[in-house]
């Protein structure tokens, strides 16, 4: 070997190829909430929606609003009115309260969820109404009163409310409503208020959980339930819905198990935003909220809540504080509870203030 190959500088050591894992295939059936609920995002996947929507179903992150056209009948809606809708939700009600309420009416909308009100005031604004026709309020119902106050009202000519929980909630693993998909045990209207789910069960003990259950959903098996879940840790929606599931393995046939499942959460849900409460004091206050001739439209969806309602318009009309009430309770066609199923278990109460 010569001196000047010597000299030359050793070659330089070739990389090995760097490994890359293959893409996960996400296949048919994807776990991720984002990837399975396409609808969330209806200006990418619009054929989704439309999928869904003639499924019978609701698409994820939207509403559907229940019993327009028999609530549009109960409140008679009239040009120049002025209305309340004291659950805005996703805004459906109100879009076509507000449409009967023009040329020169006005809707006042309320709800307590600081995540979807800005949502839901955007998209109606979209839809052309402006502040003179449209204005919100992030409250509860409880607090109707004082919104009148802050409006300069006296009283409206119409007062509805939706009771249930809206789509948007249901359908957001993070708000802890539903277990679709593991998320934190929440619950909360308003999450920058009160305690989670998660803490009440924590601190709660088995007389008071046994109580809850009962009252707020009549749950049969409450006290087993109680037993087993007041005073433990359940971080998320999956965690609480096992346990109930193991508890009462012995006890239900599958169907009964989804169905205390259900009725656990609602219980929770009712007592962590105090709901029953809420709603006992906008019945109290609500006849001197209606104008003379002004009517109420009420829809429930379980239970306590359709009696609270039903009982406190017998006591209205028996009072003389209202004119005339419901007899018995309107529901769903079955045409819409076969078109949404979550319209199914729907009750519609009415009253309507003498006009003299």
């Amino acid at each position: 070997m010569t001196r000047a190959m010597s000299d030359q500088p050793p070659p330089e050591p070739v990389p090995a190829p760097q490994h890359r894992r293959r893409p996960r295939y996400a296949g048919k059936n994807p776990r991720r909430f984002e990837e399975k609920y396409k609808e969330r995002d209806p200006a990418r996947y619009p054929e989704t929606v439309v999928k869904v929507l003639a499924s019978g179903k609701t698409p994820a992150g939207t509403h559907r609003p229940i019993m327009v056209t028999e609530i549009l009948e109960v409140l008679k809606p009239q040009p120049g009115e002025v209305a309340v809708d004291c659950t805005l939700g996703y805004g459906g009600h109100a879009r076509d309260i507000l449409l009967k309420l023009e040329p020169g009416g006005r809707l006042i909308g309320l709800d307590v969820d600081p995540i979807e009100l800005p949502k839901t005031e955007a998209r109606l604004r979209a839809l052309g109404f402006g502040p003179e026709t449209f204005v919100a309020h992030r409250s509860n119902f409880a607090g109707l009163p004082k919104i009148l106050a802050a409006e300069e009202l006296s009283g409206v000519d119409m007062v509805f409310a939706d009771l249930g929980v809206s789509s948007m909630q249901l359908d957001d693993p993070s708000r802890g409503f539903s277990v679709k998909f593991t998320g934190p045990l929440d619950m909360r209207m308003n999450p920058q208020r009160g305690q989670p789910a998660s803490a009440f069960l924590e601190r709660i003990n088995v007389d008071a959980l046994a109580g809850v259950l009962e009252e707020n959903a009549d749950e049969p098996h409450a006290r087993t339930l109680a037993e087993a879940l007041a005073g433990h840790a359940f971080p998320t929606t999956t965690a609480l819905a096992n346990e109930v599931r193991h508890v009462l393995a012995r006890r239900a046939i599958d169907d009964e198990l989804d169905n205390s499942i259900r009725r656990v959460f609602q219980a929770l849900r009712i007592a962590v935003n105090d709901e029953f409460s809420a709603l006992d004091s906008f019945l109290r206050n609500l006849p001197t909220c209606l104008n003379l001739g002004g009517r109420v439209a009420i829809l429930t969806f379980h239970s306590g809540e359709d009696r609270r309602v039903k009982k406190s318009f017998e006591a209205g009309l028996h009072n003389g504080l209202y004119a005339d009430i419901a007899t018995e309770v309107i529901r769903p066609t079955p045409a819409e509870r076969h078109d949404n199923p979550r319209s199914t278990p729907a009750k519609l109460r009415w009253a309507r203030k003498s006009k003299s």
